[in-house]
């Protein structure tokens, strides 16, 4: 009899499910977006619930990616009622992911309700940031409300650690001497610095604002650009729209946040999508220097995500600029937050 994990993984606004064997593997992986007045609740009931039922008996377990789990959730929590009004707690921590996903787990109780539920949390794998990495330098009173680095990609960050770890055992290497840099690279983007498998560092923050030009978002800005912002009157939810949506490589192109777009606009001479490659390069090389110095040196920057794994030029672009660093390898792991989320809920159960 197959032991199978569904794994849910909710967007703002995009679906994604899988259904996954003990380690991890695939047997079957699908994802759609939700139109504009779609109902989630109604589409997992139309699309996921049909493409579910032949494999419903096989299926043990539910695993889902929440992407906030705050300071209390540090690994994979088995959810129940009390842990479910906890979450419901942490969705001002981030208000456009953690409300899907406990919609998700709703629909999940009504669909198996005998059936064990599993949370996997995107920031869990930063967990173990030391203080100097993990604190902003504000006044005591505000750090006290919990306004720290949380970082985030995290369950992938973890794939892309435990994949290079294991080719570095093959390879007859220490998996606890590898210093990684792990680059998620998509429409949201972040750097992880992981030494033997620990994470000391990230480019995401309190938020996933924080850090590197992304499709939309505008990565780290001085704070005294938003103080001015403010001062001329500029609403809180105006200055959120124009950083998480209007910024990053759609604000500086001026074209939109898809990188082979851009590409193709800046070799037919294209100013806008020229800079954006600039910055969008410039910082990336800034942040891989910051992590390679979190680290003492770097052996492996492993590059995953739909730019970091499909973007050849960019490859090329890294290998010349980073030349420097002595005996750099560079790879390619292609994400896969679905497997590691069923992992983590197996090795949760034993």
């Amino acid at each position: 009899m197959l032991d199978l994990s569904l794994v849910i993984n909710l967007g703002s606004s995009s679906l994604k499910a899988a259904l996954l064997d003990a380690g991890g593997a695939s047997l079957w992986h699908e994802g759609r977006s939700l139109a504009p007045g779609e109902a989630l609740k109604d589409v997992l009931e139309s699309w996921l619930a049909p493409a579910l039922q032949p494999h419903r008996a096989a299926v043990r377990r539910i695993g889902h990616r929440i992407v906030h789990g705050g300071e209390r959730f540090t690994a994979p929590t088995l959810i129940s009622t009390d842990m479910e009004a906890a979450l419901q707690a942490l969705i001002p921590l981030a208000p456009l992911h953690n409300p899907p996903a406990l919609e998700g787990v709703a629909w999940a109780r009504a669909w198996a309700p005998e059936l064990p539920q599993w949370a996997c949390f995107d920031t869990a794998f930063h967990s173990t940031l030391p203080d100097g990495a993990r604190t902003y330098a504000l006044p005591a009173p505000i750090r006290a409300r919990g306004f720290r680095r949380f970082g985030f990609h995290g369950l992938n960050h973890q794939h892309v650690s435990e994949s290079v770890s294991r080719r570095w055992q093959e390879q007859g290497k220490q998996p606890s001497q590898l210093r990684l840099i792990s680059a998620h690279l998509g429409a949201g983007a972040s750097l992880a610095a992981v030494q033997g498998g620990r994470c000391i560092d990230t480019t995401m923050g309190y938020t996933p604002l924080e850090g590197l030009v992304m499709a939309t978002r505008c990565g780290s800005v001085d704070p005294g650009v938003l103080l001015e912002l403010m001062r001329e009157g500029h609403t809180a939810a105006e200055l959120a729209d124009q950083l998480q949506k209007q910024a990053g490589l759609k604000g500086l192109s001026g074209l939109s946040g898809d990188m082979r777009e851009i590409r193709e606009q800046a070799l037919q001479g294209h100013a806008g999508a020229s800079l954006a490659l600039e910055v969008f390069r410039h910082r990336l090389l800034q942040e891989i220097g910051a992590m390679a110095a979190s680290l003492g040196g770097v052996d492996v920057l492993a590059l995953t995500g739909g730019i970091g794994e499909h973007d050849g030029a960019l490859r090329d672009e890294l290998a010349q600029a980073l030349d420097w660093i002595p005996e750099l390898e560079i790879l390619v792991v292609p994400a896969d937050e679905e497997g590691m989320i069923a992992r983590l809920c197996v090795r949760a159960e034993t």
